[in-house]
């Protein structure tokens, strides 16, 4: 009896705690309607309306506008290949004509998946939920918006048909390629109406949703065909089509319209830009938000650079004895970076963009070369305490790793010329003096300057890095450049200004902040020396082209001559240019004599900035306090005979009965003939 009345009790117990837990439940999902049900947005009338969101336009800095995204031609369900509408619904929410607006099984599963599952993230929205997005205009991922959106999906289905909500949802589908809507997708990709779709055809289209660019047929049809294959499959599970009939589909391979061109930006600039739209924001909102950016673009300095790599390539064409129709051709990328910002001003990333949407100013890593010494530099003005006037010696070097002598670094013209001061061996590139210094500070050190100035490809901790062997990108190196040119001051390199909603409102701008990584005075003694380089060294043919504004900056070419570079800057550009061939091969005139940066590189670097400068006043590198400068001796680093101390350069001879002259910038407490030896 005892047992039976203790049961009794724990059941009322129970009972009671159900009835509390339900109410406060019910007080919890009230509580969260009202506030979710604040300010929700209204479901237009008609439903068809919804689709009417504002094309994204994306402009230059100078306000004209480069391009919209978007943009929708509405067509009835019934001029739409049933087809692609059963495609549609069997890939996106195969129980849409069954539920109201919430698929509670497929809910049930993706809370679970998301919630016990770490790391993955199921999401469950249907066909009505996702109409329901492009009511909101604030692009937060909470799960107070996701309960927002799914109130406004109850209200869709409560007002309107089905065929009102997949009418509205086939015509705002972004597609890629620029194709909003179903009609407008079906003549881009195939050149005919969404009416006359076939299998093949409809679930190619169908698939393409999920990641329009991931699957764009025109860039990777064969990722795409597999994707239709998906859908085919999941038509036959639902019962939409038979399995004859999707096996032949899978066996079809769809003609795309020969009119690409249409679903293509024509720029490399612009398609960096939305890809970084897309990494912060998704697909969905850069397509389908209406959102206005405002880039960093400058159209006259892209015109410029445009221009430049033109001619430049059709000069090395010319040097290589290569016509137009050989194939390969070699390519080149620029990139020009505000200096006091970190803005990315012009951008090409290949010889035709056309030809091939390989962006190689960003996506593409090659080996700088001696393009990568002024990172060397600096860490061994900084780590040991040397000076432009340090005196180091060019010999035979063989630096033992690990006990055996495993690398002996060569000059370029396998020559030795014994000692000369620091500012000597950086404006003629000596590889052996490189080796020397490296050895000293270890690779680590250079790879932290590197790091530091803006560097994000991975780099190896050896030796050769001292030479360039690593591999890095034309952004990165204009941009870590940026930093030498404002003594040691480092801005991110950035492509948008700033990016407004449909009502003007501001949702990003971004705020150039500098930070400050490098040693003022330091830094302004490698701008000195880098400033050499283009006065009299390997990168001089900047001068004979007539451009004669301040100026530093490094050649690059490596052992092979696979690749050519010259990485330069004035006080307010830094540009880097690049010249090579996708897939290793030799720069060489007519097969036989390599071509170096100083050759095919300069001369589009000159051309380029002779016209982006133009309208500039001209402005030269800010010296930091506590620099002095004195005249020395390029072989004993002491004062030469008949040039008293602190001689302007320009008023002492180049070339003296003993050895050429240099300026050099000497901080407070350096003093001349040390010895200074690495």
């Amino acid at each position: 009896m005892k047992t039976l009345n203790s049961i009794y009790y724990i059941a009322r117990l129970a009972f009671y705690a159900m009835l509390a837990f339900a109410g406060v439940a019910f007080l919890v999902v009230t509580c969260l309607i009202f506030i979710a049900a604040k300010d929700l947005p209204r479901v237009p009338e008609p439903l068809g309306r919804i689709i009417d969101v504002p094309q994204t336009e994306i402009f230059a800095v100078t306000g004209e506008r480069l391009m919209t995204l978007g943009g929708r031609v509405p067509v009835a369900l019934t001029s739409v290949s049933p087809y692609f509408l059963d495609a549609v619904v069997a890939t996106e929410d195969h129980r849409f004509w069954e539920h109201h607006g919430l698929n509670k099984l497929r809910t049930i599963k993706a809370l679970y998946i998301t919630l016990f599952k770490p790391g993955k993230i199921q999401g469950a929205s249907t066909i009505t939920q996702q109409l329901a997005k492009n009511l909101f205009f604030s692009f937060e991922k909470t799960y107070l918006r996701k309960f927002r959106e799914l109130l406004v999906a109850f209200q869709i289905e409560a007002t309107s048909t089905k065929q009102e909500v997949l009418h509205a949802y086939i015509n705002q589908i972004h597609f890629g390629a620029g194709a909003q809507g179903i009609e407008k997708a079906s003549q881009l990709f195939f050149g005919i109406p969404a009416s006359e779709l076939n299998l093949g055809q409809a679930s190619l289209l169908a698939g393409l949703p999920k990641s329009p660019t991931r699957y764009n047929p025109f860039r990777h049809y064969d990722r795409a065909l597999k994707r239709r294959n998906t859908v085919l499959k999941r038509m036959v599970e639902v019962g939409a089509i038979g399995e004859i009939e999707a096996r032949e589909a899978m066996e079809t391979r769809p003609k795309l319209s020969a009119r690409q061109g249409d679903s293509r930006t024509g720029s490399y600039f612009v398609d960096a830009l939305i890809n970084r739209l897309v990494d912060k924001y998704g697909e969905e909102v850069v397509f389908h938000g209406g959102i206005k950016v405002f880039s960093t673009l400058d159209t006259r300095l892209q015109a410029a650079a445009d221009q430049a790599v033109a001619k430049g390539l059709v000069r090395l064409d010319t040097l290589m004895g290569l016509k137009q129709g050989d194939a390969p051709l070699p390519q080149g990328a620029l990139v020009a970076i505000d200096t006091g910002s970190g803005a990315v001003k012009a951008m090409v990333g290949g010889r035709d963009y056309f030809q091939t949407e390989f962006n190689r100013a960003v996506q593409s890593r090659r080996q700088p070369g001696s393009g990568f010494k002024p990172f060397l530099y600096y860490s061994a003005l900084n780590d040991l305490g040397l000076n432009p006037a340090s005196v180091v010696e060019d010999k035979p070097v063989t630096i033992e790793i690990n006990g055996a002598p495993t690398w002996r670094p060569q000059n370029f013209g396998r020559r030795f010329k014994g000692e000369m001061v620091l500012k000597q061996a950086l404006t003629h590139s000596v590889n052996t003096i490189a080796a020397q210094l490296v050895e000293k500070t270890g690779p680590a050190s250079v790879i932290r300057t590197a790091k530091l100035c803006g560097i994000k490809s991975p780099l190896d901790e050896i030796y050769s890095i001292a030479l360039g062997t690593c591999l890095v990108t034309p952004l990165e190196m204009a941009s870590a450049f940026s930093t030498f040119a404002t003594n040691g001051v480092r801005h991110e390199p950035f492509l948008i200004w700033r990016v407004e909603d449909p009502f003007g409102r501001v949702i990003d701008e971004h705020i150039a902040q500098g930070k400050r990584v490098l040693e003022p005075t330091t830094t302004f003694q490698l701008v000195d020396m880098m400033r050499s380089v283009v006065d009299n060294g390997s990168g001089r043919g900047v001068r004979r082209l007539g451009f004669t504004r301040p100026a530093a900056g490094k050649t690059g070419t490596t052992d092979s001559y696979n690749d050519a570079w010259f990485t330069g800057f004035t006080p307010s550009l830094s540009v880097s240019v690049w010249t090579g061939f996708d897939r290793e091969k030799k720069l060489a005139i007519k097969g036989r004599i390599g071509i170096t940066g100083g050759r095919v590189a300069v001369p589009i670097w000159a051309e380029f900035m002779k016209e982006a400068l133009k309208n500039e006043p001209e402005r030269d590198f800010s010296i930091p306090g506590g620099i002095r400068f004195e005249a020395v001796d390029a072989v004993t680093g002491c004062e030469p005979e008949g040039a008293p101390m602190g001689t302007d350069l320009k008023s002492v001879p180049m070339s003296q009965k003993s050895a050429p002259v240099f300026q050099v910038p000497l901080k407070e407490d350096q003093i001349l003939c040390q010895g200074e030896k690495p």
